[in-house]
């Protein structure tokens, strides 16, 4: 009896792990649910065979479902605590996850398994670093060398190893030991087959030795930046011996750009001039586009660095910018009147007083002096009218005062100029976008896509600035549900890019790029705070709270109240078109034999369901989903405005009371000037002040906190809501944008005083102010101050 039931047994234990490996074909197949049927009918059977719970890890793996997947390794390795595969799929999963403690376990439990593997000593100390434990790191790579032999590595290991030492002398550097690290260097610099890499590590140790490094790469910035390391703050005296440095530097490589342009960056008065003179003549004669893009850093600020204003009076009085401008101007003059620059003999070519004009357009433009930009620009345009960059920089000009679809037309001019140029034909697309021409937008970026279905195309390409535009720009037309389609766009690119890192948790350390690895994942623990995923994030919000403020009852009553009839049409049409084309695709797949791939999977993409966003619609709970976002942005953007004002909005509609005065503590934090963060802070007091009296303990506790934190506000300090208004106005009478804000809130406080509010921003068209004498009076604002919406934030036009 004893043997039949250990037979039985072995038999339903055969059976379960055959199961299991029948689902993961499956799975390989496409074919999920019969695979996941199959895979827990084999634990059924069989509880205790670790071979079903990885395969059923495995299964949840390749769903992306890794916390899942974690816990059936975790039972697997219950039953085999010394399987190497389930242990290396394991600790692949807690580096995904960032489970630090777990993956730190992990890889020692494989050391201790397979001492004699390279791979599973640099595991250990990686995971070790990422743990915040870089000197065990560096003790756990030692003793790692302390097994290899004298004459190690080969020939054809030679770069792993060189990358594995530079990785261990890093960690030193990190960890403080930077003596021994330079020691280090030193001692294995026979073996470090990177040479630039080992120059590079041995400056940022011993920085005293900058020009061999500027002798490899001389125009790269970050090689001549080594010698700043006073955090730019400079007396008179320094900077004359950095003048000194680097004119000695520019002698001595004198195809160096670099070092003829960081001077401007802390070169002040009459000596910034000069060095501004040399460096920006000779390109102009050259015919450069990208100088005033190199410039630009130089505008709106005294100086990059802190100087004593005794050394340099002159900061208090002009601007880096206003001494371009009046450089240009008498280098323009000049061209004019001679031919040639000043104190110079030889005559200059055409092209110069052409590039003087173009620099003088963008120039005008950054300040925001629309009229005298277009007329540089159209000078410069008559002068050469087959030169494509005037016509980008015009267009620009028109979009920022304000002209968009003037703008649009001029970019796509620009793009008939040259159809094989990609980038023209991408900002030709942008200004159509801004002008709300989305329909011609996406005809003109289906022109370097592949032939088919361009949205898919753009979407396969990770195309984020046309997916954000489109969103922005079916927003402003009342579009919700395709905005949110392209910003859940975004948001599934980011996903898909943290997904992506999973495959070089292994490949990195096997193939001993360690460096850009650690690199890489300290990129991804940070990803979600990029300017993309913000902008994504954010429209999405604002969607949400849009349809939250004005809720439909159905998808078909968006379509009436936002679509035109003609426009129905053609979604029609298209609907038509895409039906007849997916099944002509269907038909062609089943003909075609070669469309299956040997492991049975058929190379059909996807069709969307949803293409225009009408499910997205149908939510229940929009400010539930506007705050999966919300929590996104406070967790990778916290010192963002635009997050805190979001966050304000949405706490105020959910009657989040105590959230919405942390989002207004934030705001105060950050710029308690800024005019959105004085609208929330009166709105929210003047909300609040309007609530019946607190009835419940919980009411009645949160009134206690707001009572306990209103003193420690300087704006209220024995001061009325309709008080701090005035004296916010008296502080910014001349911004438009302030006076927009004071306005608005004179008239949520007392709504009898409407005309008093619509005066005070008629009467603002009066204030004007003297810039220089170049240029006469010109307004005090911008007209971009016209063009930023409520919690949309500065310079957002």
């Amino acid at each position: 009896v004893s043997v039949v039931l250990y037979c039985f047994m072995g038999f339903c234990s055969l059976l379960s792990e055959t199961l299991s490996m029948k689902g993961l074909t499956l799975n390989c197949m496409d074919r999920k649910t019969e695979a996941y049927e199959l895979v827990r009918l084999g634990l059924k059977n069989d509880l205790k065979s670790h071979v079903c719970w990885h395969v059923y890890g495995l299964l949840y793996r390749s769903d992306r479902e890794y916390r899942e997947a974690i816990k059936c390794y975790r039972n697997a390795l219950r039953i085999d605590p010394d399987n190497i595969e389930i242990l290396r799929d394991l600790s692949l999963l807690q580096a995904q996850m960032r489970d630090l403690a777990g993956f730190v376990e992990t890889r020692q439990q494989l050391l201790t398994l397979k001492p004699n593997q390279r791979m599973n000593w640099i595991g250990f100390a990686v995971a070790h670093h990422l743990n915040s434990n870089g000197a065990k790191a560096a003790e756990i790579l030692e003793a790692y060398e302390g097994t290899l032999e004298d004459d190690y590595p080969p020939d054809n290991e030679r770069c792993e190893h060189g990358e594995m030492l530079l990785y261990k002398i890093s960690l030193l550097e990190e960890c403080g030991f930077h003596e021994r690290a330079l020691e280090e260097l030193h001692k294995k610099e026979p073996k470090i087959v990177d040479r630039l890499t080992y120059k590079e590590q041995e400056v940022s140790l011993r920085t005293n030795i900058y020009k061999a490094l500027l002798t490899l790469n001389p125009d790269n910035y970050r090689n001549v930046l080594v010698f700043i390391l006073k955090n730019g703050k400079y007396s008179s005296d320094e900077i004359d011996r950095l003048d000194a440095l680097y004119k000695s530097l520019a002698q001595q490589y004198t195809w160096s750009s670099a070092v003829k342009r960081m001077p401007l960056d802390f070169l002040q008065g009459d000596k910034f001039r000069e060095a501004a003179v040399s460096y920006i003549q000779p390109l102009l004669t050259k015919g450069v586009p990208s100088l005033f893009s190199d410039l630009s850093p130089l505008y709106n600020h005294y100086g990059k660095h802190d100087f004593n204003t005794t050394d340099f009076p002159s900061l208090l009085t002009l601007k880096l910018a206003d001494i371009l401008e009046q450089l240009m101007l008498e280098l323009e003059h000049s061209i004019r009147t001679t031919g040639r620059f000043p104190d110079r003999t030889e005559k200059e070519p055409p092209s110069t007083l052409l590039w003087t004009l173009f620099f003088l357009a963008q120039h005008y433009d950054r300040r925001g002096q629309y009229d005298m930009a277009l007329s540089k620009i159209d000078e410069a345009i008559q002068h050469t009218p087959t030169v494509i960059d005037l016509y980008f920089v015009k267009s620009r000009i028109l979009k920022h005062a304000g002209d968009l679809v003037a703008a649009a037309s001029l970019a796509d001019e620009a793009r008939c100029m040259d159809l094989a140029d990609r980038y023209i034909n991408s900002e030709s697309v942008k200004r159509m976008l801004q002008a709300d021409q989305v329909a011609l937008a996406e005809k003109t970026a289906a022109l370097f896509t592949k032939e088919g279905d361009q949205h898919n195309n753009l979407h396969d390409m990770q195309c984020m600035w046309y997916e954000l535009a489109s969103g922005k720009s079916y927003t402003r037309q009342g579009y919700l549900g395709r905005a949110l389609k392209k910003f859940l766009a975004v948001e599934k690119h980011y996903a898909d890019i943290t997904e992506d890192q999973f495959d070089f948790h292994s490949y990195c350390l096997r193939k001993m790029t360690l460096r850009a690895y650690v690199e890489m994942l300290k990129f991804q623990d940070r990803l979600h705070s990029h300017s993309y995923f913000h902008k994504a994030a954010a429209g999405a919000i604002r969607c949400y709270l849009k349809l939250y403020d004005s809720p439909l009852n159905s998808p078909a009553e968006e379509e009436d109240h936002t679509l035109k009839t003609h426009q129905k049409k053609k979604m029609k049409k298209q609907r038509k078109a895409e039906r007849t084309k997916k099944e002509a695709d269907e038909k062609n797949e089943e003909s075609s034999a070669s469309g299956t791939s040997k492991s049975g999977k058929r190379h059909v993409k996807p069709v969307d369901p949803d293409p225009y966003g009408e499910r997205l619609l149908k939510t229940e709970d929009p400010l539930s989903e506007a705050t999966k976002y919300l929590k996104l942005l406070l967790k990778n953007s916290p010192d963002s405005l635009e997050t805190h004002l979001l966050s304000f909005e949405v706490n105020m509609r959910k009657q989040k009371i105590l959230l919405a005065f942390q989002a207004v503590k934030q705001l105060l934090r950050l710029d308690a000037e800024y005019p959105d963060s004085h609208r929330c802070l009166i709105k929210f007091f003047h909300k609040v002040g309007s609530m019946p009296a607190p009835a419940t303990d919980a009411e009645k506790l949160v009134w206690s906190v707001l009572e306990a934190e209103r003193p420690s506000i300087s704006q209220f300090q024995e001061k009325t809501l309709s008080e701090a208004n005035e004296i916010f106005l008296r502080k910014h009478q001349d911004s438009l944008m302030h006076r927009v804000v004071v306005a608005e809130m004179l008239y949520i406080l007392d709504p009898t005083k409407k005309l008093e509010a619509v005066k005070l921003i008629e009467d603002s068209s009066n204030i004007v102010e003297l810039t220089n004498a170049a240029l006469g009076p010109i307004m005090a604002w911008k007209l971009k101050d016209y063009c930023s919406p409520p919690t949309l934030g500065k310079g957002s036009c």
